[in-house]
């Protein structure tokens, strides 16, 4: 009697779970065998279809960013510099009181590293950059279109939603639960220019 083929490898579930187990854990928090035991295949395999540790967690980090993450990119597409603000922040508590958190991979997942993991510190460092930038060039725009006051400053203005963002993941790693984040984020939003 003649057996089928073993069933083959999900790449797309594979990468699912190595970012579930990155997102509990942090780059440095998670060892080849945490990986390879939360995807159910072996190290050779896992070399095979994602590359090493390293490349695993830049696809972990692409995956957040177009998945639970999503809300940073939807958020400059909304009508007014508030809303998007908005959009942003409370995006970022839904996201970080998850089961899969809490927190926030882009600011636990490689915040402190060793040396040997600058790279991948780096890289967070960079991607937490274009993502102020491209809210920076969304609220100049608002200022050209008189959305927002004249004389606002839209790097200031996406720093402080950027720094508001980060310690909501901070928070919510520590336990904050999402009734209070959202009050926070009232006050901070209560601060908005104009």
């Amino acid at each position: 009697m003649a057996t089928g083929r073993p069933r083959e490898f999900d790449l797309e579930e594979g990468l699912d779970r190595a970012l579930r187990v990155f997102w509990r854990h942090g780059y440095e928090g998670t060892a080849l065998s945490d990986l390879t035991a939360a995807m159910g295949i072996n190290r050779p395999s896992l070399y095979a279809a994602y590359g090493n540790k390293e490349a695993l967690f830049r696809k972990c980090l692409d995956r957040y960013g177009e998945g639970p993450a999503s809300h940073v990119h939807e958020a400059l597409t909304q009508p007014t510099a508030r809303a998007a603000a908005e959009y942003l922040l409370r995006g970022v508590i839904r996201v970080t009181t998850r089961e899969e958190g809490p927190g926030c991979l882009m600011i636990q997942g490689a915040l402190a590293t060793s040396a040997q993991a600058g790279p991948v510190r780096e890289e967070v460092i960079a991607r937490r950059r274009a993502g102020e930038a491209a809210l920076a060039e969304r609220f100049q725009r608002a200022c050209e279109e008189g959305d927002l006051p004249s004389g606002t400053d839209a790097a200031d203005l996406a720093r402080y939603i950027c720094l508001i963002s980060y310690g909501v993941a901070v928070q919510a790693a520590g336990g904050a639960d999402a009734g209070e984040l959202g009050r926070a984020v009232d006050l901070a939003l209560a601060a908005w220019p104009g």
